[in-house]
């Protein structure tokens, strides 16, 4: 956040800068030429000096103006018609308030056989192609700036889901998970042996969905429930009873496309710091529903939230933390993730995902 704040503070100061080294640097080049086309004049210098002042007083005021309308953010068709009549219009203000320094130095203008009107239309043309010049360095630079954003951007995305993917991985094969499965497994070949082959191919489908996942930017709604039910089966089996399941999922919610993991992370979490602290269990909520364009995706389970637990102080926070930095960085500033408690004694994981433009590949099936 601190990296955030200080970007727009550092592109003031370069605009500044940018300012200062271009305005007087131009002044003083057109101080120069004057000189050597008319020998020394300090109303030359006078005139020089006071009409890039105004200039760069009018290019400050239309920075101001292209930031208050959102110009940066417009395609070039868009952009370019606004551009052209801005710079027109600045030019002939320009133009108009230079009159007053031509008197006030007492040139005389008819000394140069060149008549008032000719030398408006001349400063207005003078203004045109310096302020497009101003134009096309200031959007140009934003347009580069822009896209070396969106590749630190796609860079960090990149970092970041493969930072959750060995997490996750971490998470579904630590060695207490793979005991507690193949423990249960054990007491299921005797006593129901069709059930612990079932329990094998949820145990293969979980490891490998947990390992292609990582490939993806996103993936189907779809493809991500039907690997948390095989989770949660297997939980189930250690469980039993006290592990109980909701389903109450809106039909078109399934083809929507979220960050891979993150059904399951809330899920786990729901499982690991709710159901197995009760010993009489609860049931565990999965809510989806489409609203506005909008998948909103709820984990519900009994208990408290994790950072009251003195136990596991914020023992989800860095998880919960990822999976919302995911959805940054996917979905923009629309997409957000909670965790609350509820008066009835539940907690509520909330993630509320705007439709992604960003094609979610095929999983290899099962």
């Amino acid at each position: 956040m601190n990296t955030a704040a200080a970007y727009p503070a550092k592109q003031d100061k370069l605009y500044v800068l940018a300012q200062i080294v271009g305005w007087v640097g131009f002044t003083l080049i057109c101080i120069g030429l004057s000189q050597l086309h008319r020998g020394f004049s300090m109303a030359a210098v006078c005139i020089c000096t006071g009409s890039n002042a105004i200039g760069w007083l009018l290019s400050h005021l239309y920075r101001g103006w292209i930031h208050r309308r959102g110009w940066k953010h417009l395609n070039w068709p868009a952009l370019l018609p606004r551009v052209a009549i801005a710079v027109v219009v600045l030019s002939v203000l320009w133009a108009v308030l230079d009159r007053p320094l031509y008197y006030a130095t007492n040139i005389n203008l008819a000394e140069g056989k060149v008549s008032e009107t000719a030398h408006f239309i001349y400063s207005v043309f003078n203004g045109v192609w310096i302020l497009m010049l101003w134009s096309l360095l200031y959007f140009g630079y934003n347009i580069a700036d822009r896209f070396r954003r969106s590749e630190v951007e796609r860079v960090h995305l990149q970092a970041t889901l493969k930072e959750a993917e060995l997490r996750a991985l971490k998470s579904q094969v630590n060695p207490h998970f793979i005991f507690n499965a193949l423990n249960s497994l054990r007491a299921l070949i005797q006593e129901d042996p069709p059930r612990a082959r079932q329990a094998v191919t949820q145990l293969a489908n979980l490891l490998r969905y947990s390992l292609q996942s990582g490939q993806l930017e996103t993936v189907p709604f779809e493809d991500e429930l039907r690997v948390v039910n095989d989770y949660l089966a297997l939980e189930q089996v250690r469980h039993e009873e006290r592990l109980r399941l909701r389903l109450d999922v809106d039909p078109a919610a399934l083809q929507f496309s979220l960050p891979p993991m993150l059904l399951q992370t809330l899920v786990e979490n729901a499982v690991k710091y709710g159901i197995a602290k009760l010993p009489e269990g609860g049931e565990v909520a999965i809510i989806a529903r489409c609203e506005n364009d909008e998948l909103i995706l709820q984990v519900t389970n009994p208990g408290t939230l994790p950072e009251s637990d003195s136990r596991h102080p914020m023992s989800t926070g860095l998880g919960l933390r990822n999976a919302a930095e995911r959805l940054r960085l996917l979905c923009g500033e629309r997409a957000s993730l909670s965790l609350g408690a509820r008066d009835e004694g539940l907690v509520v994981a909330e993630a509320r995902i705007p439709q992604i433009t960003l094609k979610a590949a095929e999983l290899i099936p099962a």
